[in-house]
């Protein structure tokens, strides 16, 4: 039911209850069974059965496992122990990231409160809040938290902070009147508050309506509960990768079956194909990657966000705080007779002005600054800094910029009565003693016998409302239809500027009105408007062009007025379709029109979670890998549903912190796509360690499937394994131990390519071939197979030549003559030769095999440089 249409005596009657009596204690117990306990559901943890149904369909962990079972029935059971302590660490890494209790919807219920002031029976008594149910009528309070969704009854003077809710750092002032229309986002509902709100002012009685998980609260936790995240592209590839081994590795099998050959051959086979080193490099390359992104001011709190972040095609992001300095300033200041653009923040003083514009803007000036309970603070850097509301505190800077100071106007006009701003009136009153004052700074008022002065601010259309008369020329012109017209263009030209107005008007007054509400706000005298903005980032177009320049689209989700938001993202070179999409448009488009309007809208305006959640997954629909930017309770379930959720570390709240996958500490565009650039780099290692464990194994494959073919001995299980270690796993590492250079983070690549079946063929007929000509057959085949690996991961290593390269590869250089070390070892020490079955090379067939590796490293080096060439 839309609570918010119905009027307060309806709600009670259709809820069976009472403002004066409440529900009786039967009632109570009977609605508790009924619509459930007042509280946010833990989620429940996967179960490791759960866990681990997951992680066996991946090709990957089949792959691996059978591998490992096939390796218990051969001559080296050693080679099984080995492979399944990977498999089994794999596994376990994979359950505990999983087993971890849902930490956002915990968060959920930590914004929830504990204790409800109720009256049941005719009394007001205090209950703990789960005890809620629908009908109790709840008192509130300064400082209390809403313990659960109520229609509000009375409230007086209430405002509550609902930024969980609606995005908006200011509280929202509440009344109890029905409202008219039934699709009101719910930040524009005053007459409801919600489960998680803090009252910041005032009083209120409201009726509880929704409890729970079937509040708007919970509706979010069962969001994000339901929200479950793509496999990452990379994910995927490895996934597709695996799969295709497993089929190669499969025809290989039905090979060698056909042939009849032993069983240590098949299961050197699956070792082979199963790339058992790529889930060790992948936790190498990512811890390395999360450490070098938290330098650059991003935590990492998944590190599947590590695989997907260099794939990231599109940015949905909130305009405030992270495209905007999220800080209202005064940008234009407009009367009657004059006009001070605040463009460049420099002081503006009426001085020098002719008397009548100088009236009318130091009127203006004093009225913002009077009609204001923000104040400066000094933090000893020699700037403005107001704290309080961000409207009020971009006034008193404004007003202080031409010479007047809230702290000597506040000692000038000391304050004798206001009227508080709520959300019906959508204004603020305030009476000033006059006497105090130096008459200068009222020049061209006739005060004659009056002893106080009201200014009142607020939205121009409202102050109108309350006005008859304008300020022009230095005195008080009747307010008739042409003069209300031309505000009415004005305020709407600064509208149409990306701005918020503010407009400010005064009384004289020869005694304070009996009663304030009623007698005080009419017969004012219109001054002057205020238009407002929260200015761009500096960066914030350099760093925009750089996005789309890389291939990232950015998308601007704003809660501006249309021409206000179209506006900002040309100034920012957002956007050049100038077309935006409403929330409400978002509602009523079915998937297939949302996903084709996607493609050339880039601004959103208004929309609500589960409307943002659609708009990802129209883009992802596209084929497009999007992250979101959030930083409020209700763009948690968003956060989950992006490929990578971003959460702000400063504005941020805790729950939206919970369910993102990276957190920007210093809440900056520029961090975030500066850690989509370390992404890239870590994606190009990763995908080059993927594709050398691919060309391996099937130069391995190739050459213990056709090895018995030519009398040759195919190399045992425990060979196959000592080998993917060495050349897949550590030089894998090697790849994911320096930075990727910039060519290679930029290029959209193929994982399957000509290239790569013709290098593991290259391989494994140079190792055939070489072993024919020897007696150490398995011996030979080993080394030249190592030496392929070594060579291949050294070429791979910069898409240009090695030489042109300006890094310092120090690790990566490191851990390759590890790896020849380790090879010579294995190759020249008895105990270790012997351990892994290998006969002792002649220093002809090691030389051979040494040269099988370079000669694969020239023809990939000869064919980079036709490619550059091109």
């Amino acid at each position: 039911m839309n609570w918010h249409t119905v009027e307060a005596q309806a709600a009670l009657r259709e809820l069976d209850s009472s403002a004066e009596s409440g529900l009786s204690a039967a009632q109570a117990r009977v609605n508790a069974q009924k619509y459930g306990a007042n509280e946010i559901s833990a989620p429940r943890s996967q179960t490791l059965s759960q866990t681990l149904k997951t992680r066996f369909a991946s090709p990957l962990t089949l792959l691996m496992l059978a591998a490992a079972f096939a390796a218990t029935f051969s001559s080296r059971p050693l080679v099984a122990y080995l492979a399944l302590v990977l498999v089994v660490a794999y596994l376990a890494l994979d359950f505990v990231q999983n087993r971890r209790a849902d930490s956002a919807v915990l968060e959920l219920q930590k914004m929830t409160a504990q204790k409800a002031r109720v009256i049941r029976d005719g009394a007001t008594q205090e209950i703990p809040a789960r005890e809620l149910t629908l009908g109790d009528i709840v008192r509130l309070e300064s400082g209390d938290l809403v313990p659960a969704d109520l229609r509000l009854m009375e409230a007086v003077n209430l405002q509550i902070q609902e930024s969980a809710l609606d995005d908006q750092s200011d509280p929202t002032g509440k009344h109890a009147a029905a409202l008219s229309n039934e699709s009101l986002p719910l930040n524009e509902r005053r007459n409801m508050t919600y489960l998680g709100g803090r009252v910041a002012q005032g009083r209120g009685l409201g009726v509880v309506v929704a409890v729970g998980m079937a509040s708007e609260l919970g509706k979010i936790a069962v969001a994000l509960q339901n929200a479950r995240p793509r496999l990452s592209p990379l994910r995927r590839r490895f996934d597709s990768f695996s799969a295709a081994l497993t089929l190669f590795a499969a025809l290989g099998l039905i090979f060698a079956l056909f042939f009849k050959t032993n069983f240590d051959t098949i299961v050197s086979l699956l070792l082979a194909a199963a790339p058992v080193s790529l889930p060790v490099v992948a936790a190498v390359s990512f811890a390395r990657g999360a450490k070098r992104l938290l330098k650059r001011r991003v935590v990492v709190r998944r590190a599947s966000a590590l695989e997907t972040l260099g794939a990231i095609d599109a940015i949905c992001v909130e305009k405030t705080g992270v495209l905007t300095e999220n800080r209202m300033i005064v940008a234009a200041l407009e009367t009657a007779d004059y006009a001070l653009d605040f463009g460049d923040g420099a002081p503006r003083s009426p001085l020098g002005l002719d008397a009548a514009a100088q009236s009318s803007l130091s009127l203006t000036a004093i009225g913002g600054a009077l009609c204001n309970d923000a104040k400066f603070v000094d933090e000893g850097d020699n700037r403005l800094h107001a704290i309080g509301n961000s409207i009020e505190g971009a006034l008193i800077v404004a007003a202080a910029k031409m010479g007047y100071w809230k702290s000597s106007l506040d000692i000038s006009f000391p304050r004798a009565a206001e009227l508080a701003y709520d959300s019906e009136r959508k204004r603020m009153t305030v009476v000033h003693h006059l006497g105090q004052y130096a008459p200068t700074m009222l020049s061209g008022l006739e005060l004659g016998e009056k002893r106080y002065i009201a200014f009142c601010k607020g939205g121009a259309d409202e102050l109108l409302a309350a006005s008859n008369q304008v300020w022009e020329q230095g005195k008080a012109e009747p307010l008739d239809a042409a003069r209300k017209s031309r505000i009415e263009a004005a305020n709407e030209r600064l509208v149409q500027q990306g701005m918020r107005v503010v407009a400010v008007g005064f009384r004289l007054l020869n005694a304070l009105p009996e009663i304030l509400q009623t007698d005080l706000e009419q017969n004012f005298t219109f001054v002057g408007m205020f238009g407002m903005s929260d200015p761009p980032r500096p960066e914030i177009r350099a760093a925009i062009e750089s996005a789309r320049a890389e291939g990232i689209r950015p998308l601007l989700f704003s809660d501006d007025a249309p021409e206000a938001a179209l506006k900002f993202a040309r100034e920012i070179n957002l956007d050049e379709s100038g077309r935006a999409l409403s929330g409400a448009e978002v509602a009523r488009l079915n998937d297939d029109e949302l996903q084709n309007l996607v493609g050339d809208v880039s601004v959103f305006l208004r929309a609500a979670p589960e409307q943002q959640a659609r708009i990802t997954q129209a883009l992802q629909a596209r084929g497009q890998i999007v992250a979101l930017v959030g930083e409020d309770v209700n763009d948690a379930p968003a956060l989950r549903f992006a490929d990578v959720g971003v959460a702000l570390g400063i504005a941020g709240a805790s729950a939206a912190k919970e369910a993102a996958d990276l957190i920007l500490l210093d809440d900056q565009f520029t961090t975030l796509l500066a850690s989509v650039r370390e992404g890239r780099g870590i994606f190009a290692s990763l995908f080059n360690g993927a594709q050398l464990m691919a060309a391996g194994a099937m130069g391995r494959i190739l050459a213990i499937l056709f090895a018995p073919i030519f009398g040759l001995a195919s190399p045992l299980p425990l060979q196959v394994f000592w080998l993917t270690l060495l050349a897949d796993g550590l030089l894998g590492m090697a790849l994911g131990a320096e930075d990727s250079s910039p060519s290679s983070t930029l290029r959209k690549k193929r994982f399957w390519n000509p290239r790569l079946f013709l290098i593991g063929l290259f391989g494994g007929a140079f190792a055939l071939l070489l072993a024919a000509r020897t007696r150490e057959a398995q011996t030979t085949i080993f080394a030249s197979l190592a030496f392929m690996q070594i060579f291949y991961a050294l070429s791979m290593y910069s898409e240009q030549n090695v030489n042109a390269d300006e890094r310092r590869p120090r690790a990566f250089f490191i851990i390759l003559f590890s790896v020849v070390l380790l090879l010579a070892l294995t190759l020249y020490l008895p105990a270790w030769a012997n351990f892994f079955g290998l006969a002792r090379l002649s220093s002809s067939a090691f030389t051979l095999a040494a040269f099988s590796g370079l000669a694969l490293f020239i023809l990939l080096e000869l064919q980079k440089q036709i490619r550059v060439s091109r």
